[in-house]
């Protein structure tokens, strides 16, 4: 079945608040995805952000990011009363502050929180049962991560950096009201996505989540459990992940997460994998694992290093793992994220595992390779097609930035033109093309420019904080979406379609 979606992070939604929320905002975007014939709305991380605030650097695997819990909806339940927050300086529409969030949102929360524990609902009981298995370690760890300023968990007294059991048995007693506040955030996290994952399934739209490969140093996850990391007796890293020097970084990508312990987990039966990508698939319909090479090999730099250089190429679990995953879950919806040099083990492990993988067509129109994979006349129909994604330029902003040649390229192979608009026209030719998936992003259904980018990798300071403004996700922008993908046999059309 041929079916189109629009990429857009919950933090990118409009709110009076400061950040786009799972309130009535999502709801009304779920209303747009349905008119505008769209059947998926593709998301990034939902988990709490650590620091620079990307959604790919979170505190956990497990857990929901609180600043997406809505504050309107909290007050219609009575947690709230609106004076409490709605006043705030919250920063404006069109961003994300996220130092106002971090100093302003959790107060607020704190006073919802103890209003629900005050007489918590029966499901919160069985939310604490279902849950435990990362739920009192996350909170456990942010709760010790307040206490001791923020820093990182290597930095904190050596018995919670290292998990005695009689100190660990101390801070719970300590730290119990705080640890109490971040089991109810959970809670009203989860309880909020349930309800509005509900409404976009009955709606016809599935949810898109999105999958890091790795995960932060200073996390939960590998504070809770560090024999699955390569870690050395001081629980320091050995080597961290990255990406090796290349025609557009020469020092590379340094990422500085720790690397998994491949062998630790093969003997494991991949147990802790097991178990992320099983949440996950508690939380969205189909999961984009990113970084889908490194599952084939992965680069390790030594810890320590200034950048990427020095890196090598080693092993990854390769085929086993998907079988051991498959296995213990069942078939899953998944996309490969299979972007950048790949080699042939990548993708003999791609078509093994039958995973559609991802076309970007920013990559297209190179004039000094005018084959690309990433032209349309070269897809295969199980795969999803990008304009671009939250990495990338938006579609007008590449327009303005990219090599005139290339530009030229796109304009003669889509027949670009004005009149119906450059980003449109390059929106027609994901549309059109055999890809069962075409995925856009909203900044393109808009039309805006380079001001519309989400992140620029390898960059901090301005990254993870465009939002959209008010009625712009309107009905007119939905019907003209609707017959575009309509047109190419991605919805079913109108009646008067062909009028």
């Amino acid at each position: 079945m041929r079916r189109a979606g629009i990429l857009l992070p919950v933090f990118s939604l409009p709110s009076p608040y400061g950040i786009g929320t799972m309130g009535q905002a999502a709801r009304d975007f779920v209303s747009f995805l349905k008119a505008g014939g769209q059947s998926c709305w593709q998301l990034l991380p939902m988990g709490p952000t650590s620091y620079g605030d990307s959604p790919y650097q979170s505190f956990s695997s497990f857990a929901g990011n609180p600043y997406f819990i809505d504050l309107d909806d909290l007050a219609a339940e009575g947690l709230l009363e609106k004076s409490e927050y709605a006043g705030i300086d919250w920063g404006g529409p069109g961003y994300v502050d996220y130092a106002l969030l971090y100093e302003k949102r959790f107060p607020v929360l704190k006073k919802a929180v103890k209003r629900l524990l005050a007489s918590p609902p029966g499901d919160y009981w069985v939310f604490l049962g279902q849950n435990g298995h990362w739920l009192e370690d996350y909170a456990l760890f942010m709760a010790l991560k307040d206490e001791n300023g923020g820093r990182s968990w290597w930095e904190w007294p050596e018995g919670e950096k290292l998990r005695r059991p009689e100190a660990l048995d101390a801070a719970r007693t300590r730290l119990a009201e705080e640890v109490s506040f971040w089991r109810g955030a959970q809670y009203l996290f989860f309880r909020q996505w349930d309800a509005l994952k509900k409404l976009a399934n009955d709606n016809g739209v599935t949810i898109i989540g999105d999958l890091p490969i790795y995960v932060a140093r200073d996390s939960a996850d590998v504070w809770s459990d560090p024999r699955q990391f390569q870690l050395d007796e001081n629980l320091d890293p050995t080597e961290v992940a990255g990406c090796p020097p290349d025609a557009f970084t020469a020092d590379g990508q340094l990422w500085g997460n720790p690397l998994f312990d491949w062998e630790y987990m093969r003997q494991d039966g991949f147990s802790w994998w097991i178990r992320r990508i099983g949440f996950q698939f508690r939380l969205f319909d189909t999961l984009r694992i990113d970084h889908f090479r490194g599952f084939d090999e992965y680069y390790a730099i030594p810890y320590g290093d200034e950048n990427a250089r020095r890196g090598r190429w080693r092993p990854g679990p390769g085929l086993a793992f998907f079988q051991a995953v498959n296995g213990a879950l069942g078939p899953k919806d998944i996309i490969a994220e299979d972007l950048g040099f790949l080699t042939d083990s990548v993708r003999m492990l791609q078509k093994n595992t039958g995973y559609p993988g991802m076309k970007i067509l920013l990559f297209a129109f190179d004039h000094r390779h005018p084959d690309s994979e990433y032209l349309p006349h070269n897809y295969t129909r199980n795969c999803v097609v990008y304009a671009g994604t939250h990495d990338n330029e938006t579609i007008l902003g590449w327009m303005a930035n990219a090599d005139p040649a290339d530009v030229s390229f796109a304009k003669r192979y889509l027949r670009l033109n004005e009149e119906e608009g450059y980003a449109w026209g390059m929106m027609r030719g994901a549309w059109a093309s055999p890809a069962d998936l075409a995925v856009m992003q909203m900044q393109d259904l808009l039309s805006i420019g380079a001001e519309g980018r989400i992140n620029t990798p390898s960059t901090l300071g301005d990254n993870w904080k465009w939002r959209l403004l008010p009625g712009q996700a309107g009905g007119k922008l939905a019907r003209r979406l609707l017959r575009e993908t309509a047109l190419y046999g991605r919805t079913a059309p109108t009646p008067d379609f062909f009028l």
